[in-house]
């Protein structure tokens, strides 16, 4: 059992996991390394406070730097949902269960979004879990939508498995070249199906059918993750403390909406961590 479960490896999920590592609490943390990549993209960043023009790339490294020195590690699973248990939290990923006592949303304001009807349908021929779900596609024709290269691993899992695969690659340069995958340019619009998944339709105003849909994201969509969650026009709703409408459940950063700023999100992370490490001690 986790005293914390931080979702996200931007600046928000590393400043939150730096103060409750301070504090001696266990936490688990889930996200993409390197961390903070999308801080790497930036070009110069001028109102870090004590770090004047910096670039992107080296604020990632400090960054990255901190996390290393602390002995901060990451766990590159894609949480698929987080179940109330009563006073904890239980979250899949992938094939693995993990216990929390609190949860932080720190995701960034990338979040993944659903497809028309595709949250009805999960369990019934929609999966985000290749790992879990491969098996039931054994043999059968299935879509995949992936997006980002670093779960192409997952498409190769599936592909061993499965008669044939049409593939929505919503990112450059693909590597997956193998004789029962599809590559398809067109991108999928909506899914199709009563009491089980049948098909996708097309940005080409075509109907794909298959027997199976994965959507392999390097996000849920919150809605998918924890339905009860409050929003508030596309944004966590927090309070000052940074609690969210469930009991335990914190959000942070450019989640809980603007502005977007890293000062924001580390200030946020912080007032999270402050906020869990008091839940923990009640």
């Amino acid at each position: 059992m986790f005293d914390a479960a931080i979702i996200g490896t931007g600046p928000a999920g590393l400043s939150a996991a730096l103060t409750l590592q301070i504090h001696g609490k266990q936490i688990i943390w889930f996200g993409a390394k390197p961390i903070c990549e999308k801080v790497a993209k930036a070009e110069i960043i001028n109102n870090y406070p004590g770090l004047p023009a910096i670039s992107g790339a080296d604020l990632a490294a400090q960054f990255q730097a901190h996390a290393d020195q602390m002995g901060l590690t990451v766990t590159e699973q894609v949480v698929n949902s987080i179940i109330p248990m009563g006073g904890h939290y239980a979250l899949s990923a992938g094939a693995d269960f993990y216990e929390a006592k609190t949860v932080l949303f720190a995701t960034g304001i990338a979040a993944a979004g659903t497809l028309p009807h595709e949250a009805e349908l999960v369990g019934r021929g929609v999966s985000y879990c290749a790992t879990c779900d491969g098996m039931l596609c054994r043999g059968k024709n299935i879509a995949v939508i992936c997006t980002a290269k670093r779960l192409e691993h997952e498409i190769s899992y599936l592909a061993e498995l499965a008669a044939h695969i049409d593939l929505f690659a919503l990112y450059k340069d693909c590597g997956i070249d193998l004789p029962n995958v599809t590559l398809r340019t067109e991108k999928p619009q909506g899914v199709l199906g009563e009491e089980r998944f049948s098909g996708l339709t097309l940005s080409s105003g075509e109907t794909l059918e298959a027997d199976g849909l994965f959507c392999l994201r390097t996000a849920i969509s919150l809605n998918t993750l924890l339905p009860d969650l409050q929003t508030q026009d596309g944004h966590i709703k927090v309070s000052r403390n940074q609690e969210t409408n469930l009991p335990h459940v914190y959000a942070a950063g450019d989640c809980t909406g603007r502005p977007y700023q890293y000062t924001k999100a580390v200030g946020e992370g912080n007032v999270a961590a402050h906020s869990i490490i008091q839940a923990l001690a009640e």
